[in-house]
């Protein structure tokens, strides 16, 4: 993919199920809104807002917030919070030195053009404007990816449909960010292995969904639970409780004057 393709969206969403398998993305999310730290009277961009959770602490904090996302039925969810969202792709951002902050949580791993993503965030923030998130990093769900590719392969699937993301080090986003006129004031890989309260195959089913949707059924609880015995042995205890191999990159950088 060239710097200027537009990646077709390969993701469709649940509100029901990510409310219901998705939670710990918003229960984890303290260290990067502790980085935010909005203030009140700012304007902030909530890049990938879902539904809305942690848009509704950020307005809580005083903030002008806006929520963009892509999924009308996540943002439908976030309207009813009372929210001002608006449905963006996240690669085409329109706003012009608009923005005092640019938040995103867990949402950037899904914009696979990220030169696309960065010009659009450092266009839309006021100069010294800072952009704070955090997503996927290199290393990310890799025993789950893996499992996924083996059922591809057995089942005669597509495995270019299981990692529909994009996971960069450390080196990769901070040369990203610096090409696009920030300034990285911090930025780290975070190992955050995350207990699933409602099991691995809700996050197969929630977040392995454009993956698992090229099965008709019955084929696809059979993929599912084929994904689940090859990862028993590593990602669940004896208890039965499942953790997911998460690896966070967590980053705030300042726009150039």
């Amino acid at each position: 993919m060239t710097d200027n393709a537009l990646p077709q969206s390969v993701q469709s969403w649940s509100a029901s199920d990510y409310a219901k398998n998705g939670r710990f993305v918003q229960d984890l999310a303290g260290p990067i809104f502790a980085m935010l730290s909005a203030k009140p009277g700012e304007r902030v961009l909530d890049l990938g807002c879902g539904d809305g959770t942690l848009t509704t602490e950020i307005k809580a904090a005083g903030a002008d917030v806006l929520g963009v996302d892509l999924s009308d039925e996540l943002l439908a969810v976030a309207r009813m919070k009372g929210l001002t969202v608006r449905k963006a792709d996240g690669h085409e951002l329109d706003f012009v030195q608009e923005f005092d902050a640019v938040f995103s949580n867990a949402a950037l791993h899904w914009m696979r053009a990220p030169d696309l993503v960065i010009a659009g965030v450092a266009r839309a923030l006021k100069p010294k404007g800072r952009f704070v998130g955090e997503f996927g990093g290199h290393g990310n769900v890799s025993a789950i990816a893996t499992a996924m590719r083996a059922v591809a392969k057995t089942r005669g699937g597509d495995p270019s449909h299981v990692a529909p993301w994009f996971f960069p080090t450390v080196d990769e986003y901070s040369d990203l960010l610096v090409k696009n006129g920030f300034t990285v004031q911090e930025i780290a890989l975070v190992p955050r292995p995350t207990p699933l309260k409602t099991g691995m195959e809700g996050w197969l089913r929630t977040f392995g969904r454009s993956f698992f949707d090229q099965f008709e059924e019955p084929e696809r609880t059979a993929a599912v639970n084929e994904a689940l015995e090859l990862l028993g042995p590593s990602l669940c205890d004896s208890q039965g409780r499942w953790t997911a191999d998460h690896v966070r990159l967590r980053f705030s950088a300042e726009r150039n004057a």
